[in-house]
């Protein structure tokens, strides 16, 4: 499927209205994203949950507040990054997006990467990872492991919710967003990666 082309505001108006798939049925908000819309790293989640459904922001829930402190334990700060998720509507009672629902909102997706055109993506969790990564991924055994597809350079980790469940990942998880700050830092800096 061709990427869609879109500028910032058709992109929101297209958007604004999407009844694509059968998550729009139930939605009070479409949660786009947040952050800097020029940001050198964005971050992918799978879909909003209640409080982001609530509020039309991604990651405002409590896995949303722990990210934020894990955040600033990496020295990145939210408002300079991009955050957004795959499916832009909350599937009911936060279950994973079924494959048509984020087929559907993968233009979209798509439309974001191209618009920000960030130098490192980072996947907030298997569901993420598997539309951007790789779709076999295996997030215990892949997370941290560094792709480079086209212009992108990618780093699968947990999700925020699951470190709320699993406090023992948090450490990895951290880990994860270290890397992808120098990773962004030595690309900026015009430093060669190796992979």
């Amino acid at each position: 499927m061709a990427t869609l082309k879109f500028d910032w505001n058709s992109l929101y108006n297209e958007l604004s209205g999407c009844t694509k798939c059968r998550l729009c049925e139930q939605r009070r908000n479409i949660v786009i994203a947040d952050g800097d819309p020029h940001a050198g790293i964005m971050f992918i989640g799978e879909g909003p949950g209640r409080e982001e459904d609530e509020s039309g922001v991604p990651f405002v829930g409590a896995a949303g507040r722990l990210f934020n402190e894990l955040l600033e334990e990496a020295d990145l700060d939210r408002r300079n990054c991009y955050i957004c998720n795959v499916v832009k509507c909350r599937p009911p009672q936060n279950r994973d997006p079924l494959p048509d629902e984020a087929e559907a909102c993968l233009p979209y997706l798509r439309a974001q990467v191209a618009l920000v055109h960030p130098k490192v993506i980072v996947c907030l969790g298997r569901i993420a990872a598997r539309y951007v990564y790789d779709r076999d991924i295996q997030i215990s055994r892949q997370r941290g492991c560094v792709k480079k597809a086209g212009a992108f350079y990618i780093i699968p980790t947990y999700h925020p919710a699951a470190l709320l469940r699993r406090a023992d990942l948090t450490n990895d998880f951290v880990a994860d967003l270290i890397a992808a700050k120098k990773l962004f830092e030595k690309l900026e800096s015009g430093e060669e990666i190796l992979l």
